[in-house]
């Protein structure tokens, strides 16, 4: 504060956040420290205070980006928590000054951008302020309703390097959050941000693609119900699909299938990203169809999970992921259960099809985590007007069946040769625990064998997990 150019203030900052969930003293202090660093309100006629603390809040964003940013979201949840009953708000001012002057700063950027040669720098700079407006918007997105129709021409940015792409990444999951908040949105604006989204999930790859499908759930299913617009996108990713398994069927080896496997790749990738955030099923998309939907997609892929080439395979497998998202009973179905307990314990097995697996188990449980989190944040909303909990509860008992179904396989995997599976499968496990759908006993062995791993990091995480069952079931360990 009184050094405001030291040249290592990024630094300092950046080890100093990584302490706000250390013990309550040190905790504190962090608090405290950036409270008065960049949580404080500034004077509205000292511009030169607000653009020093814009620049070092960036700065530090963008230092954090190899390591993630849940350092930012503790320590802006801890403040705002911290003056939730109070009647005078300096963070909640702070955070509103801080979000409209990185908007003003990022339109600033745009224009040296297009007059600079050194777009790199610029670029990096309109990214680490995209970034921030985000984390903003994740834990505040109030904050950023009236600057929503700023933020959509981004979506038109055209994608020549990765800051390019980062731009519309995180401007698609900013509207996310913030449309479905907007009162009386236009038409137009709402019309543009579909088109938009449109256009970047059937021309980029599958970060976008996965990025901007959530988007156009958020803005379809909460705000325009245009389901018209999306059943036509799913119908012409699913028809290519079924084309292609026809040519398939007819002759394995035919020079069409080759010629025509990017096609195919993009359709298992996105037909599956659009049953992750819509449900087909519904009348609103499929009419008085009696097809079912998900059975007919779950067909599809399963299929393609037999191919010979090991890509399409994997894009079949991510594709299966996403769909049990939105239907986790597809994980009962048998050829399913066959399918994911084969890849994990065939020794010969591909590490790449082992791993999708993997992460396929740990989005589903992050996923539902995220739920039940949200049904226990409605659940304070509406006190006792719904049962919410007993929604969780049933939400919960269906993840504790799925685990129970492919646990064996997964904890097997923690021996496996390959540090990437078993890193993995020790997050499945963590996640599992951490959610109590699993009892400890089951995993403790296998947790305390991982203690011998070669890799530090896994050593440690296995410690941390015996660490946190020691204490919910006090002195069930005897190491």
């Amino acid at each position: 504060i009184e050094q405001p150019t030291f040249p290592k203030i990024t630094e300092m900052c950046v080890k100093m956040i990584r302490r706000v969930n250390d013990e309550e003293g040190i905790k504190k202090l962090v608090n405290e420290t950036f409270q008065k660093l960049w949580f404080t309100p500034t004077l509205h006629h000292d511009k030169e205070a607000m653009t020093r603390k814009i620049l070092n809040i960036t700065d530090v964003v963008a230092a954090c980006r190899d390591t993630g940013y849940d350092w930012f979201e503790q320590l802006l949840q801890n403040l705002l928590k911290s003056e939730e009953d109070a009647s005078y708000k300096p963070v909640k001012k702070a955070c509103t000054q801080l979000v409209d002057n990185l908007v003003e700063h990022i339109l600033k950027y745009e224009e040296s951008l297009s007059d600079s040669d050194n777009k790199s720098v610029n670029s990096g700079r309109l990214v680490a302020c995209i970034t921030t407006l985000f984390l903003f918007s994740k834990i505040r997105p109030q904050l950023m309703v009236k600057h929503a129709m700023t933020m959509q021409p981004y979506l038109t940015t055209k994608c020549s390097t990765q800051n390019d792409f980062m731009v519309i990444c995180n401007v698609a999951k900013i509207l996310e959050l913030v449309v479905p908040l907007m009162e009386h949105p236009s038409e137009t604006f709402l019309a543009t941000i579909e088109e938009d989204l449109m256009k970047l999930i059937i021309k980029y790859g599958m970060t976008v693609v996965q990025h901007c499908v959530s988007c156009l759930g958020a803005v379809v299913n909460k705000v325009t119900q245009n389901y018209k617009f999306v059943w036509a996108c799913f119908n012409r990713y699913y028809g290519a699909l079924s084309k292609l398994k026809s040519q398939h069927q007819e002759d394995p080896n035919s020079t069409i299938l080759t010629a025509n496997k990017p096609a195919l790749l993009r359709s298992l990738f996105t037909v599956g990203a659009l049953c992750r955030h819509f449900d087909f099923d519904q009348e609103d998309f499929k009419g008085n169809s009696k097809v079912n939907i998900k059975d007919k997609v779950l067909e599809l892929l399963m299929y393609f999970t037999k191919h010979s080439d090991e890509e399409v395979q994997t894009k079949a497998i991510i594709g299966l992921g996403f769909a049990f998202i939105q239907h986790p009973s597809l994980m009962f179905e048998q050829e399913v259960k066959t399918l994911y307990n084969s890849i994990l314990s065939d020794k010969n097995c591909s590490v790449n099809l082992k791993i999708q697996v993997l992460k396929n188990l740990q989005t589903y449980l992050q996923e539902e985590d995220t739920r039940m989190q949200q049904a226990d944040r409605d659940w304070k909303k509406v006190a006792k007007q719904e049962d919410l909990k007993e929604m969780g509860d049933i939400s919960s008992g269906m993840s504790s069946s799925i685990m129970q179904l492919y646990l064996k396989q997964v904890l097997e995997a923690f021996f496996h040769n390959q540090s990437s599976v078993r890193h993995f499968a020790l997050n499945v496990i963590a996640l599992t625990l951490n959610q109590g759908l699993i009892h400890p006993v089951q995993c403790v062995p296998y947790l305390i064998a991982m203690g011998t791993d070669p890799e530090p990091s896994m050593r440690n995480k296995a410690d941390q997990q015996l660490v946190e069952i020691d204490k919910k079931y006090a002195g069930f360990i005897h190491v």
